[in-house]
């Protein structure tokens, strides 16, 4: 195929489109964007594909003989029968830059095994859960509150997102607001489940890093929680590759370890992202 061919970018495969070997090829079924730089899709999901919440998967468009795939966490819960995703816009991008041209009806290709860190199961037990994130990696997050083994496993869920403008909180506050009005999970999260958002460009009432907001104390006294131990918290982590790096330190600072999906532990990273 054309690489460039810009039918198969904005009116999805052609009739009699064969995914390539390990692939699936899924129908959009809503596209939203939020800013000129952030949209959601969703798209249909296999019978056959299994997931954890949390986890990722590569996404790529049948525009070429090999497509570009990129890895993408899956914004919807592990039960939902859509899978959703958060993007960024990359103007020069591989893959943004025709990604965010879909509209419902293109189809868009999906590798069969989803995989990462960000899983309840790379955790050992504790009292609260924070979900520290910045930008689009608040997306793992979104499927993981929707999940009532979250609510199983937690007293208290503590989600974090940082942006650098107001617009860009919009999609956080829209899955919390959701998942507080779900009929499965919304009993579980309505006192249990707290959003903390800040814009560090913009006037807003929280306006520092989430980093800067641990650090601090601030984050301790806002909610009102005591500082993050090993004995009684978890803490997972997606974002920027520096906000990465300056978390970790903060986790292994206060005496948390880092947990795999062979060997649970306190706190996970996830370093998988999008381009």
């Amino acid at each position: 195929m054309d690489d460039h061919h810009p039918d198969l970018i904005l009116r999805g495969a052609p009739a009699g489109y064969a995914a390539p070997a390990g692939c699936h090829a899924l129908t959009v079924t809503e596209v939203h964007h939020y800013t000129d730089r952030l949209f959601r899709f969703r798209v249909t999901r296999p019978a056959s594909f299994r997931f954890r919440s949390g986890e990722f998967v590569m996404i790529g468009l049948p525009n070429a003989e090999r497509p570009v795939m990129r890895a993408y966490s899956i914004a919807s819960p592990a039960w939902d029968d859509t899978l959703e995703f958060y993007s960024i816009k990359v103007p020069d991008g591989p893959l943004t830059q025709h990604l965010q041209q879909i509209r419902a009806g293109d189809t868009v290709l999906m590798r069969q095994k989803a995989t990462g860190t960000l899983v309840l199961d790379a955790l050992k037990p504790g009292k609260r859960l924070w979900m520290l994130s910045t930008g689009t990696g608040i997306a793992p997050f979104a499927s993981l509150i929707r999940d009532p083994d979250t609510y199983d496993r937690f007293e208290q869920v503590i989600l974090m997102h940082g942006c650098r403008e107001v617009a860009e909180l919009a999609y956080g506050a829209e899955i919390t607001h959701a998942t507080r009005h779900d009929p499965l999970v919304g009993e579980l999260a309505h006192d249990r489940l707290r959003l903390l958002s800040s814009a560090t460009r913009e006037d807003y009432p929280v306006r520092k890093r989430v980093t800067d907001l641990i650090t601090s104390g601030d984050i301790y006294s806002m909610l009102d929680v005591p500082p993050i131990s090993a004995q009684d918290d978890r803490v997972m982590i997606c974002g920027s590759i520096a906000m990465l790096g300056d978390c970790k330190a903060i986790c292994l600072t206060r005496g948390l370890e880092e947990g795999a999906n062979n060997r649970p532990a306190e706190f996970v990273v996830e370093k998988a992202f999008v381009t």
